[in-house]
């Protein structure tokens, strides 16, 4: 915390979505326990600047679950949410939506926004956040248009009711390979440290570290046909699961429950 840091007014935070806000492929304390991502390590940083005030610790709750389409975080997890009485709510999903090119962004937008007017009429601050630029993606580069059309209704919804942005299209240090897992969808634990960073900033505070979106030292290129070996093994183990459960109508978080379902002490 520097010393220009405001102290977080927040004492209740509730964070919704879905794999993004859930946080994978960072399990410091085992792949069996529920893993770490961004919205923790937001409400990690949150709760100590609190504390270094002698303020109490914050509350938390993340309800995201991966997977889950937009209409499923709205209408199941926010309820919840604003049964907790919170005064800090993240409410990102659309992701999952924007993979298949029938979505319909309009709507998808009129339907956030209506879950933003009523968590803004019970007194809550509400973090959104765009989509990736997923620019030079072999698996996401489709999407970048339709991404980029969401992320403006997001930035004008953000206008109109008075919520918080977290601009993850913005970050330059996600353009690095090595801020993604081996599976080229989901963060590493540095990606997930850089992307709370940018929470902060979007919440207007101030970042622990300065440094937080400075591209990382650039490496030889990969031998091309180290490239091409790295794709092939990335399809036959990643894409290929994620799209036969598509065709089945399944998803990765069926019968997952949140991993922090209720509001308690940030210890």
């Amino acid at each position: 915390m520097t010393e220009h840091s405001p102290v977080p007014r927040w004492s209740r935070y509730v964070a919704i979505g879905d794999s993004f806000t859930e946080g994978l492929w960072d399990a410091p304390d085992g792949v069996e326990a529920p893993q770490r991502g961004w919205a923790d390590l937001l409400a990690s940083h949150l709760s100590e600047r609190r504390k270094a005030a002698g303020e109490p610790t914050l509350q938390y709750a993340n309800l995201a679950i991966r997977g889950k389409l937009l209409r499923s975080i709205l209408v199941d997890q926010v309820p919840v949410a604003l049964s907790m009485k919170p005064d800090l709510v993240s409410l990102i999903g659309g992701g999952n939506d924007i993979l298949r090119p029938t979505s319909d962004i309009d709507r998808m937008a009129r339907n956030l926004e209506a879950r933003v007017v009523r968590l803004r009429a019970a007194g809550i601050d509400v973090l959104l956040g765009t989509g990736y630029d997923a620019y030079g993606s072999a698996l996401f580069s489709a999407t970048r248009n339709r991404v980029g059309i969401y992320n403006s209704l997001i930035w004008s919804m953000a206008r109109r009711h008075g919520a918080y942005v977290l601009d993850v299209w913005g970050m330059r240090s996600l353009t690095d390979g090595r801020m993604w897992s081996e599976d080229r969808i989901h963060l590493t634990s540095e990606g997930h440290a850089r992307v709370a960073q940018a929470a902060l900033v979007g919440l207007g505070l101030e970042p622990d570290d300065a440094a937080w979106d400075d591209p990382l030292t650039a490496l030889p290129p990969t031998p091309r046909l180290m490239r091409a070996r790295q794709d092939a093994a990335w399809v036959r183990v990643h894409v290929y699961p994620w799209a036969t459960r598509r065709l089945r109508g399944r998803s990765s978080g069926d019968l997952l429950t949140p991993k922090r379902p209720q509001l308690s002490p940030l210890d």
